[in-house]
């Protein structure tokens, strides 16, 4: 399964991510991106994210 992961070092909060897919980023009270726990995640939506990300911080971590 395909997870999308946020590099937290380099994330700059821009919010990209949170208003591309929102199902799937959030940022926390604390002031740092979650990923929300699904079964599936939507690619198309997580690719978006990751285009738009201006750090490039947002990959995918494939597991079996």
């Amino acid at each position: 399964m395909k997870i999308p992961v946020v590099e937290l070092s380099e994330c700059v909060l821009c919010g990209v991510c949170e208003i591309v897919a929102p199902a799937v980023f959030s940022i926390s009270d604390a002031g740092f991106v979650v990923v929300i726990d699904l079964p599936k995640y939507p690619e198309i939506e997580v690719e978006e994210a990751r285009r738009g990300c201006p750090t490039g911080c947002i990959y995918w971590d494939e597991t079996e």
